[in-house]
């Protein structure tokens, strides 16, 4: 038998004989005695060289075509598991099983070996995997760059139901997606100081001198659009040495300090996000900003030398979107480039610096836009430092020009904070610097433009502009929920994995009996996968046959997960109250993480916990009533909630949630949201239909017109007999016996530090919003027809035309044609 037939007659043959290769030759394993581990990585290794061969195909028609490509920088990417989604790219899946079947493993045991890369915390890092998935799929040239850390954020653990973290070593076996390429390698600059002279026809100039060094060692992972034909990657650094080991140091018995330096100057690529409270902490993040900005645009800038000579044209080929204010400080190193090692002059510089940079916002939160102490910035970056007050200067020049009459604006628009200590505004840096800034959801980006951003509205017309936020459907539908998306392809066919719009065509199936059976079966299938993952990962039993009310986000007290306690707690009182009466079966699930030092959102994780504990052990409200905190949220543990959701909470206080996009990634799954006119939600809820999602809660306006009034919060407390009772016990000790006055800082918050997030004014609304939801569950019709209308009316949510959009109106790029 020939190769081509024993091929054909076993889809696996070739794909098996890739990993039996790797397995011996790349890991030095015998194939007969390998562990998963070993099968794992010769899997992978064998998938990579499949993509690996379409990846050098992409990047040969990038430089023939002389495409123009867009550089998306993010400090952040939250890319979860690669495995299963290259092999869905590549429509592998199959394949894959067969290969391993032959070698007696299964695909889905094989899975598990894989950790969560590390390089990102939450929504942010989330949005970015989302993007670059998209742009690859629509084969736009283009790449993401970032920091390749050793550590992410944290593994959280819930011990006695307080958090608890530990190190996040996702790279403890090493990775086999990683391409390592000592041959690309830059030279990061820290410290010294700026130094003036004249050039050969007089002019002044500038050059950085007395510097200490990293060097940042490019890291490229690949991302495969959906089909495989066209693979693009993301670039991350690790930091390097400059400094190798000191043997005469050494030899004089000097252990410590003859690997000291090396070690102090590769911490840059650590840890995600070091903790920042202390002065060390603060310092280290300011290094990794400039550190992954300043390899980036060297990359950038080489890469662009390769093709051209003209910097006039830089703007034509190179588009640079910065991923919230971590990257800002591209714009004064891109200054620092263009001027002093390119020796163009600062009008020149400015024009190709403003015409190349985008900026998205990401936080409505004054207290939350990133800033940096002068001191520190002019001690780490003392050129830049000079390079801002410079912007600065001019650009309050002009604003003087054009707004005389109005001396305080300068106060409000200027790069540097009048405080003590003066600090940068980074954000007001990227608006400055850039062309063009963007709010991530149509709320939010009118309060950037009539608030936030008010002044840079009216001093740059038409720079603010909006590009809602997506989430791409090939991971948060296709990859993540099999029973629905093969129940979905069955019925209109696979065009909807690249065409969400395509979707639609399933809302007249929502008055389909039958559909809605064989709908709400592929759901409950998701449901019993869930709980066996509960049982497996916390020990405790959960019913399928119950409402999965789910809130999975991380902690803060905007997102109001302590709204969404108070309520588990009524309930608990209502059931108790009433053992014998009727009560929809709930049960509630929230999982995400604290920041370690917002000590507020850690003592709401052990309220939760606590009042976990009680209403799950009382024999009164049993088969009515569970709760449970799950540990660790992370994108793999998502794929299995998100799919099982029945109910999805997004109760974030209005105003507050800049986009979301887990509202999507639960709506485009079926679950009906409960939430607030806030963030994403209130497109969602046009999309829809407001009679297909429960709203709830004060407007932006009305609590805008409640702080300015200074009305009491307390009010509520006295007015409400079934709020006063569920606080009485929290602040009481009920939930913590052992420690009374545990959660007295929670209750204090609502009550006498003035409850800034309305949890107390939106209670009741939110109750009564809960109670709809009881009522119609016990519908099963309606809330299957409800769900299907849920999902079919996701299409603008995709991130395929979030990206189309920055595309066509920010970046000005194209798809490439590889025909």
């Amino acid at each position: 038998m020939t190769e081509g037939t024993r091929s054909e007659k076993d889809p696996g043959h070739d794909l098996r004989e890739s990993i039996v290769r790797h397995l011996q030759f790349t890991l030095g394993v015998d194939p007969k005695l390998a562990e998963r581990s070993a099968v794992f990585q010769g899997l992978a290794y064998a998938v990579r060289d499949r993509l690996l061969e379409r990846w050098l195909r992409t990047q040969r028609s990038c430089y023939e075509l002389l495409a123009k490509r867009a550089y998306y920088l993010s400090l952040e990417f939250l890319p979860g598991r690669f495995l299963r989604n290259y092999l869905l790219c590549l429509r592998m899946e199959e394949e894959a099983r067969e290969a391993l079947a032959g070698l007696a493993w299964d695909l889905d045991d094989i899975e598990e070996e894989e950790w969560d890369a590390g390089l990102g915390n939450g929504g942010l890092g989330r949005l970015a995997s989302c993007f670059l998935d998209s742009m690859a799929t629509l084969r736009l040239p283009g790449y993401g760059y970032g920091i390749r850390y050793d550590y992410g954020i944290f593994h959280q653990r819930i011990v006695d139901g307080h958090q608890r973290e530990e190190c996040d070593n996702w790279m403890r076996q090493g990775s086999p997606w990683e391409i390592q390429r000592p041959e690309v390698i830059y030279r990061v600059r820290f410290g010294g100081r700026s130094e003036s002279y004249r050039d050969s026809s007089g002019q002044p100039c500038y050059r950085w001198v007395d510097t200490d060094s990293v060097m940042a060692m490019a890291s490229d992972i690949l991302i495969p659009g959906f089909g495989g034909d066209y693979v693009t990657h993301m670039r991350l650094w690790v930091a390097r040495s400059s400094l190798e080991f000191n043997l005469a140091q050494f030899n004089l018995g000097d252990y410590v300090g003859a690997v000291e330096a090396k070690v102090l100057s590769e911490n840059i690529s650590k840890v995600l996000y070091p903790n920042d409270e202390l002065v060390q902490g603060r310092e280290l993040r300011l290094k990794q900003q400039h550190f992954f900005v300043s390899a980036t645009l060297q990359d950038i800038i080489r890469r662009f030398k390769k093709q051209h000579h003209d910097w006039s044209v830089f703007p034509d080929f190179v588009a640079i979107q910065l991923n919230d204010t971590h990257p800002s400080l591209a714009v004064p190193e891109l200054m620092r480039i263009l001027m002093d090692e390119e020796q163009l002059g600062w009008e020149r510089a400015w024009q190709i610096c403003g015409s190349t940079l985008g900026y998205t916002n990401h936080t409505v939160l004054p207290e939350a836009l990133e800033t940096w102490p002068i001191d520190l910035l002019g001690r780490i970056l003392p050129r830049h430092l000079e390079i801002i007050f410079e912007i600065n200067r001019r650009f309050l020049g002009d604003v003087v020009e054009r707004f005389p009459e109005d001396p305080r604006r300068i106060e409000r628009v200027s790069l540097i904070e009048e405080s003590s200590p003066k600090r940068v505004r980074m954000a007001n840096l990227a608006i400055v610097g850039g062309h063009a800034v963007n709010g991530v959801a149509a709320l939010h980006t009118d309060i950037l433009r009539q608030d936030l951003f008010r002044e840079f509205n009216e001093v740059f017309p038409g720079r603010i502009r909006n590009v809602t936020n997506g989430i791409t459907p090939r991971r948060w539908l296709l990859q993540a929920n099999p029973a629905l998306s093969n129940l979905i392809t069955s019925t209109i066919g696979p065009e909807w994995v690249t065409s969400l719009e395509r979707l639609e065509e399933l809302a007249p199936l929502a008055e389909d009996e039958s559909f809605r059976m064989r709908w709400m079966d592929a759901r409950h299938q998701n449901k019993k996968r869930l709980a066996r993952y509960i049982l497996r990962k916390t020990g405790l039993g959960v019913n399928p046959d119950t409402l999965f009310d789910v809130q999975v986000k991380r902690i803060h007290e905007y997102k109001r997960q302590l709204l969404n306690a108070l309520h588990v707690v009524a309930l608990f009182n209502r059931i108790k109250d009433d053992p014998g009466g009727s009560f929809v079966p709930r049960t509630v699930i929230f999982a995400g993480k604290a920041a370690p030092a917002y000590q507020q959102a850690k003592l709401i994780i052990k309220l939760i916990s606590s009042i976990a504990a009680v209403v799950n052990e009382d024999p009164d409200v049993r088969g009515r009533l569970r709760v449970l905190f799950l540990p660790n949220y992370c994108v793999s543990q998502a794929e299995k909630v998100i799919p099982a959701a029945d109910l999805s909470e997004q109760i974030s206080t209005a105003g507050m949630e800049a986009s979301g996009t887990g509202n999507m990634k639960f709506a485009l799954n079926g679950a009906l949201t409960i939430g607030t006119l806030d963030g994403a939600n209130i497109e969602i809820m046009d999309q829809v239909g407001r009679e297909n999602i429960f709203i709830f809660g004060l407007t932006v306006e009305e609590i805008a017109a409640r702080r300015a009034s200074g009305l009491d919060s307390r009010a509520f407390y006295y007015e409400d007999g079934e709020l006063r009772r569920v606080l009485e016990m929290i602040a009481g000790g009920v939930f913590s016996p052992e420690e009374p006055e545990l959660f007295r800082p929670i209750t204090r918050s609502l009550l006498e530090w003035g409850d800034y997030f309305q949890v107390l004014a939106d209670y009741r609304s939110y109750i009564a919003a809960q109670e709809t939801v009881s009522r119609l569950y016990q519908d099963p019709a309606e809330w299957a027809r409800r769900s299907i209308l849920n999902s079919a009316r996701m299409g603008p949510f995709s991130s395929d035309r979030s990206v189309l959009e920055y595309a066509r109106e920010i970046w000005g790029v194209s798809a490439l044609d590889l025909e």
